[in-house]
């Protein structure tokens, strides 16, 4: 099949060659054919040499590259890619796992698939298009995840329309594209938990925090502790597995808060050592007198555009300081940044900025990430969204 063509200037070939998996228009010198939006296309050097194949995307990224070798794009090369995230999640032990089956399957560039994820939820999954080239292959990816899972796919959730709303100029709708709405609860390293993916935030669970609320469980043994941005209470539940004495949630969402509540009872349906505030982080740190042990601050991305990063750097300055200044001797910290355009270098200027305003001494005693079912493209280190540290807070 003839795709249309996409030819770059003279030396603007080498990004591509080493792998990086995006074409920035500033790149492009001419276009054969009229690709439009979500539309398949080859590149090629300005010698003519085929360098890969992607999707044609509308913005300041003009091609989301998927692959690298020249070949027919057809419903076996979706289900190939499908079976390989599969493989490799085998091998990472997420698959018929009885103590985990909530994980991620497809996670975008970190698995050649850009501009799509997709979660597994015990037996549903959930597909989120992030461009229009996988928004109009959704119903191929869910025939590709029945046959890649067999029985154990119960139904597949398309959660697109608020991703693509800004891309497609036509009113649409999340729905079922195999199967029905299944109630039960996904387990967690052992841990229960409610998912309504239907309504929720991202695809209804933060799956990335996996590890990190692992990690936070063996610090909270006899500790007070204060979840903050605490959504659907993920770090609580992991706080009281822990042998933590005391835990408060706060969230701005009442909502969150009730999911919260339900997600603690059904670990620890008799417990008294929760509480949930429905209230302004900012606002609670400010006037907080509890005299925590642990406090986690994982607050939604500040930034998602380079634009936004002076004003992100502000947010999470203020948002660290006000924890750290009320923070004991011997506290512990755990800060999260999900922005993709505040690196790793940049939030740990941001830590040490707040730390000196607190008037504190800070120690780092871990650098998190994203867990392997989140894998990062070692060819696009901006895939590497996830940047967390655990400090340990001093007088």
């Amino acid at each position: 099949m003839q795709y249309p063509k996409i030819i770059l200037k003279p030396g603007k070939e080498r990004s591509l060659q080493n792998f990086h998996p995006w074409l920035f228009s500033g790149a492009i010198q001419d276009v054969k054919g009229k690709p439009e939006e979500g539309d398949i296309v080859e590149i090629f050097s300005s010698k003519n040499n085929y360098l890969a194949t992607g999707h044609c995307h509308d913005g300041s990224i003009s091609v989301r590259v998927f692959s690298f070798i020249q070949q027919e794009i057809n419903y076996n090369f979706w289900k190939n890619k499908i079976e390989s995230a599969y493989n490799r999640r085998k091998i990472l032990g997420f698959i018929n796992n009885p103590k985990t089956n909530v994980y991620r399957l497809i996670h975008a560039e970190g698995d050649d698939m850009p501009g799509l994820i997709i979660d597994i939820y015990n037996h549903t999954a959930v597909i989120q298009t992030h461009t229009v080239g996988m928004y109009e292959i959704r119903q191929d990816l869910a025939k590709a995840i029945v046959e890649v899972y067999g029985n154990s796919i119960k139904a597949i959730y398309d959660k697109s329309a608020e991703t693509m709303a800004k891309q497609i100029n036509e009113p649409l709708t999340n729905s079922y594209l195999f199967g029905e709405r299944i109630e039960e609860p996904i387990m967690e390293n052992g841990l229960t938990f409610k998912v309504d993916w239907e309504v929720g935030q991202k695809t209804g669970f933060f799956i990335d925090q996996r590890d990190n609320r692992d990690l936070l469980s063996h610090y909270s043994k006899d500790k007070k502790v204060l979840n903050a941005f605490a959504y659907s209470g993920g770090f609580s539940v992991y706080a009281l597995a822990g042998g933590a004495t005391m835990v408060h949630s706060v969230d701005s969402s009442v909502k969150a808060m009730e999911w919260a509540n339900a997600n603690i009872q059904s670990n620890f349906p008799k417990t008294e050592k929760h509480a949930t505030f429905s209230e302004d982080v900012f606002d609670y740190l400010k006037k907080m007198d509890t005299d925590y042990d642990i406090i986690i601050l994982d607050p939604p991305a500040f930034a998602k555009h380079l634009s936004s990063i002076d004003k992100a750097t502000i947010g999470y300055r203020n948002l660290n300081y006000e924890a750290l200044r009320k923070m004991k001797n011997g506290g512990i910290l755990f800060t999260f940044s999900c922005s993709q355009v505040i690196d790793r270098t940049l939030f740990r200027k941001i830590l040490f900025m707040a730390a000196v305003q607190a008037g504190k001494k800070v120690r780092v005693l871990h650098q998190l990430s994203q867990p392997a079912d989140h894998p990062i493209n070692i060819y696009h280190p901006e895939g590497e969204y996830l940047k967390g540290l655990v400090l340990l807070v001093e007088d």
